[in-house]
């Protein structure tokens, strides 16, 4: 078997309302990544611009705006894939979560619109997501370096058929750029993603953003940090913890991926007929039988 490794850069910031000095970050992130010997840099979703559902949407950009036309020069400076892991993209007729796929040439190849849009309360307040953007429609996978790849967005995280689909599909890694909320990524951030990379014998990529600190903590809503990496039996590769600013490139040695489908095959295991069928319900309750 050939040994095949993808260099991936996980990456972490304080993302503010302020589109231009997020640009700057963005950039910088995938230059000091790509110089580290990244082959793909993934960026954190909302890191252009995180705030209110009524400020993303009027701050929504278009594919050929100064923002996203400085991301493509930079991947194309740096020879280095880039995806946008989340980005209100703005069409002719609606807005999108997109994680926008940037070559190392500096072209934008395709991207992925997250399907599972943030339509929750925490904390006694309302994140209506559907209010800002529409859903997608469609899994997407990303062939870099001979590797195949996962596209999902931060709440997609809590929907593993779609996980399970991308790895039946044959993504070997699954990315989930996010901005999770403090309080549930306190509770859940770690231990769904190592349940997706166990569950499909995957590598899990996650970058991430983190909320301010002190005099800078003006956030719409503070998110968690903590951008992760998680090996396909589950372990933690890199975690960034609570750094306002931070990168890693982390190696992926996509032979385990292999090994760990061949020892524990449970994709081959999947049974997707009989989960379509309606459960047989199974009375054990005298008392309603009397």
């Amino acid at each position: 078997m050939t040994d095949r490794t993808l260099r991936v850069g996980l990456t972490q910031w304080h993302a503010t309302r302020d589109l231009a000095t997020n640009t700057a970050t963005a950039v910088r992130m995938v230059c000091e990544c790509a110089a580290a010997g990244a082959d793909l840099v993934l960026l954190p979703e909302n890191g252009l611009m995180l705030g209110t559902n009524t400020e993303m949407r009027e701050a929504a950009l278009a594919v050929d705006s100064l923002e996203i036309t400085s991301l493509r020069q930079a991947a194309k400076e740096s020879g280095t894939v880039v995806v946008l892991g989340g980005f209100k993209r703005r069409g002719p007729d609606d807005i999108r979560n997109t994680a926008l796929v940037i070559d190392a040439d500096g072209e934008i190849v395709g991207g992925y619109d997250k399907i599972h849009l943030f339509d929750a309360r925490v904390d006694g307040r309302s994140f209506e997501a559907s209010g800002v953007e529409t859903a997608g429609d469609r899994p997407a996978l990303l062939r870099v370096a001979g590797t195949t790849l996962g596209l999902t967005i931060c709440y997609d995280v809590r929907f593993p058929e779609l996980y399970r689909a991308l790895a039946l599909s044959g993504a070997e890694v699954l990315l989930v750029p996010a901005a999770f909320t403090q309080r549930t990524g306190e509770a859940h951030w770690e231990v769904l993603l190592r349940a997706r990379a166990i569950e499909n014998a995957a590598y899990v990529v996650a970058s991430a953003t983190i909320r301010g600190r002190g005099d800078d903590a003006d956030d719409a809503f503070p998110t968690y940090g903590h951008a992760l990496a998680v090996g396909p039996w589950g372990e933690v590769l890199a975690d960034l913890g609570e750094q306002a600013a931070a990168w890693q490139v982390v190696d992926l040695d996509l032979s385990q991926v292999a090994a760990r489908r061949q020892a524990l095959p449970v994709l081959n295991g999947v049974k997707t007929d009989a989960y379509g069928v309606p459960p047989e319900i199974i009375d054990a309750d005298a008392r309603e039988r009397t």
